[in-house]
């Protein structure tokens, strides 16, 4: 992680009093960021993870910030979890205006035919169906509130990497954005995906096994000359919830330093 000031933005389109959010994989990383970022401007937040201290930890980081918060643990592969994850969050607040589908896994780097099958299927049922499970459930209420949802995809969605199951699943949560964004274009709700690149988490650290060496193999890959920083892409997502983006519809935002340029 770096020192450098990532101010979040400032106007009347990003004033979310009021308003409730839900963030997925909030525990840390790019999920805890974007929580963060939305009390930020004022919503209650909702944060659900597997990491049930961890998503804890963040809720109490959101009601320093003055917001109210709501921490659920949550498997997003279990439909009942999800269900009741969503159903809670309505519960306690009365509202789902916003939602970033952020929670995933990364796969282990071998070839096709070296993948075992169940490697494939936790990637898979993480990384999509768990997306596709938050939508199925937030979109009855985002439409109500006239919101919108973000889906966290990866470069990997709109190029190939050598890791298939990751690709495939990354590739597939912008395919669900684009078609789901186009079923209710002619509703108040929008649907967009961000793909960031290299960001420097805990899921970058285990990677590279936090070596230094490879941490810099990483890093060389960013024509920017860095990777990125969770509240970079969170900035993102709240824009794209925000009626700065009101005209932005089934779009998969690259935030990527140049990667995948």
């Amino acid at each position: 992680m770096t020192d450098r000031e990532f101010p979040t933005p400032q106007s009347e389109y990003f004033d979310f009093e009021g308003q409730v959010a839900f963030v997925s994989g909030a525990a840390g990383g790019i999920g805890r960021a974007t929580a963060l970022a939305f009390a930020q401007q004022g919503a209650a937040v909702a944060v659900t993870d597997i990491d049930g201290d961890g998503n804890e930890e963040t809720a109490e980081r959101i009601e320093a910030l003055g917001s109210d918060a709501l921490a659920v643990t949550c498997d997003l592969r279990e439909a009942e979890d999800v269900e009741a994850a969503i159903e809670a969050t309505v519960e306690e607040f009365g509202r789902l205006d916003y939602a970033c589908n952020n929670a995933g896994v990364e796969q282990d780097s071998v070839k096709a035919a070296d993948l075992a099958v169940e490697e494939w299927d936790r990637i898979v049922d993480t990384d999509l169906r768990g997306v596709f499970l938050s939508m199925k459930y937030q979109i009855p209420h985002v439409l109500d509130a006239g919101g919108a949802i973000v889906n966290v995809s990866s470069g990997a969605g709109v190029k190939g990497f050598p890791e298939v199951a990751y690709t495939a699943a990354k590739h597939g949560i912008v395919g669900l954005t684009r078609s789901a964004a186009l079923e209710y274009a002619d509703t108040d709700l929008r649907i967009n995906a961000v793909c960031p690149g290299i960001v420097d988490t805990s899921m970058m650290d285990r990677v590279t096994d936090n070596r230094e060496g490879g941490r810099q193999a990483v890093v060389d890959q960013e024509p920017i000359g860095r990777m990125g920083e969770p509240e970079e892409i969170a900035n993102a997502v709240v824009w794209l919830c925000s009626d700065a983006a009101s005209f932005v519809l089934g779009h998969p935002m690259v935030v990527d330093g140049g990667q995948t340029v």
